[in-house]
């Protein structure tokens, strides 16, 4: 069963289920990626219904019981994020080539802006202000956003610590963290164990935890003292990280100009680094 089949089955069932059983069947339509993470216990709560319920709406939705329905609800978010299941979609559209790339990317761009809100960014810079550490974690595509935060952080004058997994694992690398840093991740589809498991050791480790997820059921949202949302589809590639480099680059300069003369200081050791004319050719102009 693809995620079209589940959505049209869902929709047929709802409107003959009696209330509480609607209010399930009408949660698992609209919010199908965040079901098939969470916990029955979790969804139960949220929804003020017993877990026997929910065992009940799967059956009456042909599924053995829920475990069986939430099986089916992963495979169809997995068939989403596949790189090849999306591919093959797209050279379906050939038509509409490159056109529907295009209107992705934008429209990744757009929901992330409007996810993005003055609240959240003034919390980061905070966050990050008071920090003793910051430290940057990323796994595969997630950590190529996690660069640029580290390298953004360390131009600006902040202690920044880049962490992927290469000789030491994510784990070891978050065993160091303390009380007043702050561990920054990305995830994007597929969460990583490994992933979750590090940034839950950091705030074990009394560390604040800034996410930047594509949905807030990710795994370590469930740690985070601070989530930022962004949109990561692609029509091609498992996720667009034109979102989260976008996010990455408002947030790292409203923490410059929060941090004022401090952030100009580090502006002025970066300047000398940027006239040194054994790296740079000056006379096309200065910037990093």
């Amino acid at each position: 069963m693809d995620s079209s089949q589940l959505q049209n089955l869902l929709m047929e069932r709802a409107h003959t289920m009696p209330n509480k059983a609607r209010r399930v069947a009408e949660y698992l339509l609209a919010n199908m990626r965040e079901a098939s993470f969470r916990s029955i216990g979790d969804i139960a709560d949220d929804l003020k219904v017993s877990k026997a319920q929910l065992v009940r709406v799967a059956q009456m939705l042909g599924f053995s019981g829920y475990a069986e329905l939430k099986s089916c609800l992963q495979k169809t978010i997995l068939e989403q994020i596949n790189p090849a299941a999306l591919l093959a979609r797209a050279v379906t559209l050939s038509d509409e080539f490159p056109d529907n790339i295009y209107k992705a990317e934008h429209a990744n761009l757009d929901d992330t802006m409007a996810q993005l809100s003055k609240d959240s960014t003034m919390a980061f810079c905070e966050l990050t202000k008071k920090a003793s550490d910051i430290y940057c974690v990323g796994w595969g595509i997630s950590s190529l956003v996690m660069e640029l935060m580290h390298i953004r952080l360390t131009v600006i004058g902040c202690r920044s610590i880049f962490c992927r997994r290469g000789s030491l694992s994510l784990w070891e690398q978050m065993r160091r963290v303390r009380k007043g840093d702050v561990a920054i991740v990305c995830e994007l589809p597929s969460y990583a164990v490994e992933v979750t498991e590090a940034i839950e050791i950091a705030k074990n480790n009394n560390a604040k935890v800034v996410t930047i997820t594509d949905s807030a059921a990710a795994p370590v949202c469930r740690f985070s003292d601070l989530q930022i949302n962004v949109s990561a589809n692609s029509p091609t590639f498992g996720s667009s990280i034109i979102g989260p480099m976008f996010v990455t680059n408002v947030l790292t300069s409203a923490l410059a100009m929060s941090l004022g003369k401090a952030a100009g200081r580090a502006f002025d050791e970066q300047a000398k680094f940027l006239h040194d004319e054994r790296l740079f050719h000056p006379i096309f102009g200065l910037k990093y």
